[in-house]
């Protein structure tokens, strides 16, 4: 008998540039009665299904992007005699769809800490129940991930998890929903203890992969301490507090690691956070910027962000304190007008935006958008196929709309169209020469391109392109450049590497529970999702 733990990919590059936190977490998690699991990661290359024997044990996560392979998935793993548990963030909002369309004999809702433990240990009885409800653990449960289960050689980046949930409540997203509103963070000690280890193996590029790496904002303790809310204040300045301690120790490590993670618009208001970010190495951070406009940004709950000029200025704050931001834009709002593409793109180059994603806009499940499309759509249900449009993730690809909202001025074809030009012009060889010069050796410079060129195939190639041929042609060459790309981010080593003398009582555990009872140490199954 054995664990398979599955990350579902239609897309399989040979080489990733982020590791998927949850497969080694739960890895981690898994009991030791059960033996190591076995990792697979499509997005390297597909399952082998004669490697899925009778009795064993397949837990596989699904977001919605991928919910259509993850049932794949699980019908061959059941056809083939295994027990089949989902997990992650759509089989959470979803626990019924995945046990009829990809035949699981479970369902881990929330987090699977706790959970995913107990449904291992049930299914070897050979007694799983239908639903395990994970509910939310505390920071202090985050358990690190089992890396000696890796293979190096795979990945570019690894990734490490400080603190779960975001106070914020934009419409397009569904962390808010499904991780809480109220931080969970993790103690600085085990989080240092992860990257060390990490670092020991030879990697140095690390994605903090939190929903929000800054939960505190100067505006939040403003308003705390107008209202006189003692008890309020005194939480966020604790939180605060742990996330500069975490900050101090991460300068303490070795000078070449750099660190990436993901922040709002309002930390370009906070000097302080930014410089201690700087000084801890992290580089850089996907931040949301969504729209240009004050209108978009209001269509999306989202008007504390700054448009025109002023967002400029804030995005160009970020870089002159050392943090190079990653902006992220939505295409499709019920606002945007042709225009609004050449504004756009026009913007990020202005403000010195070191790299960017642009996306269209998408209704994911669990957020406010999704809710008000559903409703609108059971007045008169759009059908592809026999499939409702409100369960989009369940057409096939190659005939899967790329805009499931009507657009008042334009229609799906032409958002698409331009959206892609608007990649295509970021991502010029002339702009991303420009913008490598912030690297500060000919090395990094390469790495710079490389990872920009990647970055652009992998995201708009594959994910825009409705036609087959392209988008195997952009799935060639992104193989291609992964393989370039991962020579330039390997790093020496480091066995040497000694993690700080934690007292007793932070000290991270460094051996899987050989019994998960009900104060079990694990990781979530979840994965956030973004508009």
């Amino acid at each position: 008998m054995s664990v398979h733990l599955v990350n579902p990919s239609d897309n399989s590059f040979g080489t990733a540039v982020i590791t998927p936190r949850w497969l080694f977490v739960l890895a981690a998690a898994t009991p030791e009665v059960a033996g190591d699991p076995i990792l697979i990661d499509e997005s390297l290359e597909p399952i082998v299904p004669e490697s899925i024997q009778p009795g064993d044990i397949v837990g596989i996560s699904v977001h919605t992007g991928n919910a259509l392979r993850g049932y794949q998935v699980g019908r061959m793993a059941r056809e083939r005699g295994a027990w089949v548990v989902y997990g992650g963030i759509h089989a959470t909002l979803f626990p019924e769809e995945v046990l009829e369309q990809g035949q699981g004999h479970a369902v881990v809702k929330g987090d699977g800490d706790i959970a995913w433990g107990k449904a291992v240990l049930d299914c070897l009885a050979g007694s799983p129940d239908t639903i395990y409800e994970g509910g939310r653990i505390g920071g202090s449960e985050f358990l690190a991930g089992r890396w000696d289960l890796m293979d190096p050689a795979k990945y570019m980046w690894a990734s490490v998890q400080t603190i779960r949930g975001c106070p914020k409540h934009c419409s397009f997203c569904s962390v808010w929903r499904t991780d809480g509103q109220k931080p969970r963070q993790r103690r600085f000690q085990s989080v240092i203890d992860e990257i060390v280890n990490l670092r020991r193996i030879g990697f140095r590029f690390i994605a903090l992969a939190d929903d929000n790496f800054y939960p505190v904002t100067l505006t939040d303790l403003r308003l705390a301490r107008e209202q006189n809310n003692t008890a309020k204040l005194e939480e966020l300045t604790a939180i605060r507090a742990e996330r500069f301690q975490l900050m101090e120790e991460l300068a303490k490590l070795p000078k070449d690691m750099v660190f990436f993670t993901q922040i709002t618009m309002e930390a370009g208001e906070d000097g302080e956070y930014l410089d201690a970010m700087r000084r801890a190495n992290i580089k850089g951070a996907l931040v949301g910027v969504e729209a240009v406009t004050p209108e978009g940004l209001k269509s999306v709950f989202k008007d504390w962000n700054y448009s025109g000029e002023g967002l400029a200025n804030q995005l160009q704050t970020f870089k002159k304190h050392g943090v190079h931001v990653l902006g992220s834009f939505i295409f499709g709002l019920p606002t945007d007008r042709p225009a609004t593409f050449d504004a756009t793109v026009e913007m990020a180059l202005k403000a010195g935006v070191t790299f960017a994603q642009f996306v269209m806009m998408t209704p994911f499940p669990g957020t406010v958008d999704f809710g008000r499309w559903e409703k609108e759509q059971a007045k008169d249900p759009m059908m592809v196929e026999g499939t409702p449009i409100t369960r989009y993730w369940l057409i096939p690809t190659a005939i899967r709309p790329k805009m499931f909202t009507p657009h008042p001025t334009m229609s799906s074809d032409e958002i698409r169209n331009r959206t892609q030009k608007v990649w295509d012009r970021f991502y010029t060889w002339g702009a991303i020469w420009e913008r490598s010069a912030c690297t500060p050796t000919l090395r990094a410079r390469l790495g710079f391109i490389f990872l920009s060129k990647l970055y652009r195939q992998m995201y708009a190639g594959t994910g825009i392109s409705t036609d087959s041929a392209r988008r195997k042609k952009s799935k060639r060459w992104a193989r291609w450049t992964a393989r370039q790309c991962k020579k330039l981010f390997m790093a020496r080593p480091m066995p040497e590497l000694q993690s700080p003398a934690w007292e007793l009582a932070f000290a991270s555990p460094v051996r899987r529970p050989a019994f998960m009872g009900s104060e079990g140490s694990l990781v979530t199954i979840s994965q956030e999702e973004r508009g």
